[in-house]
């Protein structure tokens, strides 16, 4: 058992979604939909189905294949957009296919070179209209050690909760000890969070262990209080709350 709860609907549920959903490949507009479908083809979030009348078809380009699934039978398309191309990236679902999802087409994400939900740019995959995420400030005693070494320690944490994932520990850069710190090439990307903008490997005596830390300067609107602190993964750290050592957990996610 884990001490946070788990993101969870029975594969292939199919819900409406509420949002204009948008999506974008070499400048040019791709789908533009109010009518998409959540399709949860496993537990943890969904895929967009897109109404193919929602979809500028003179950029689909027809591979004569097909692919059956639990969904249906679906034809296979690729993208062309001037000269950028996407083989294999689109499923045309037909008439088999589970109710509510004929003539709907699924891209894969990195397809498209943007989506968007409403105005605001969304990451990494769709968002679970069953997941929360709140970002709590708290007077816990946080302290962050890595082979006995002190990286940080703080009493005033904002606390991160995500359905789905352990609680993340955003802490003061005045908490932080920056001695054991290596800025990292890394970024990240969050369907809640938003996109990082800092990474960091710690080195302890001579052993550099890569990217355990992170940072968001601009995340999310909902997220807001993280803005700029910085957060370890607690899968390869050992943190200590009000003067607790917690189990390392085994998802890895930022």
């Amino acid at each position: 058992m884990t001490d946070y709860p788990k993101a969870i609907a029975p594969v292939d549920r199919i819900e409406p979604v509420p949002r204009r959903i948008r999506a974008f490949l070499a400048g040019e507009q791709v789908l533009d939909t109010t009518d998409a479908r959540y399709v949860w083809e496993w537990p943890f979030y969904p895929q967009y189905y897109i109404p193919i009348a929602d979809v500028n078809r003179d950029f689909l380009i027809k591979e004569g294949r097909t692919e059956s699934s639990r969904r249906g039978t679906a034809r296979m398309y690729g993208l062309l957009v001037g000269e950028t191309a996407r083989d294999a990236c689109g499923r045309w679902y037909g008439d088999d296919a589970l109710p509510g999802l004929p003539d709907t087409i699924r891209f894969d994400w990195a397809a498209m070179d943007g989506w968007f939900e409403e105005d605001e740019e969304i990451f990494v995959h769709p968002r679970n209209p069953y997941a929360r995420v709140d970002a709590l400030r708290s007077t816990r005693t946080v302290r962050v050690e890595l082979d006995g070494t002190v990286l940080a320690d703080s009493t005033s944490p904002v606390l991160a909760f995500e359905t789905g994932l352990p609680t993340r520990y955003y802490l003061n850069r005045t908490d932080v000890n920056f001695r054991h710190l290596v800025p990292s090439a890394t970024t990240t990307a969050c369907p809640y969070k938003g996109r990082t903008s800092g990474y960091w490997s710690v080195r302890v005596d001579d052993t550099v262990h890569p990217d355990l830390a992170w940072s968001y300067a601009f995340p999310t609107g909902a997220l807001l209080p993280i803005a700029g602190l910085i957060a370890f993964y607690n899968e390869k750290v050992d943190l200590i709350v009000d003067g607790e050592r917690l189990t390392r957990p085994k998802t890895h996610f930022s």
